[in-house]
């Protein structure tokens, strides 16, 4: 697999996978698939909204997916501040795997294998770093509104430890290090609503 030698601004920023969707609840990779959001994922963004609210949140970028952008505007109207769409935050595109569980075409994609129709994992990483770049040249702190393949590519160039799936809904504040080369700081704010 080819190396990535881009990096992430060093700005402190918030993130938020968006609110659950119908797919989310039973295990369907969406990809790009246009989703909405479910109770769930309304009562998530609104209780992110409130956890948001002391922040001092400066912009939301958010992925133009419908879930994302539901999920942001939400936010936005209690916070009153500006949402930017960025086309480079949309969810990787699964090709003929969306709609479908996660099996072992999912392991195979990252480490090169790319199904009918997909991106490359290569070039979804180089994308998605892209796009989180772009937010963060907003007024800030930015609060990016976007998807666990996005995450992915935070944790990666963050140099953060791999979870295994990020929570719908779950605000996470990032700090870059004293340092360059060393681990971003991630941290959980506030409580949040369970799926």
């Amino acid at each position: 697999m080819q190396l990535l030698r881009q990096t992430l601004e060093f700005l402190p920023f918030y993130f938020l996978r968006h609110g659950e969707t119908d797919w989310n609840r039973i295990g369907l990779v969406q990809g790009q698939v246009n989703m909405p959001l479910n109770g769930t994922g309304l009562a998530q963004a609104r209780a992110a909204r409130q956890v948001l609210a002391d922040q001092g949140i400066g912009t939301i970028c958010t992925s133009p997916l419908d879930r994302a952008r539901l999920t942001a505007d939400i936010i936005a109207a209690g916070l009153h501040v500006p949402v930017r769409e960025i086309d480079n935050l949309k969810e990787c595109n699964f090709g003929a795997r969306e709609g479908h569980p996660k099996g072992a075409w999912y392991d195979a994609w990252r480490q090169g294998e790319t199904p009918l129709g997909a991106e490359r994992f290569v070039h979804f990483m180089e994308r998605a770093l892209d796009g989180i770049n772009e937010a963060l040249r907003n007024p800030g702190p930015v609060l990016i509104v976007a998807h666990g393949g996005i995450y992915w590519a935070i944790e990666r160039f963050a140099g953060i430890a791999r979870r295994d799936r990020i929570p719908n809904g779950v605000p996470l504040f990032h700090a870059p290090p004293p340092k360059p080369l060393l681990p971003w700081h991630r941290q959980r704010i506030g409580a949040f609503v369970a799926a």
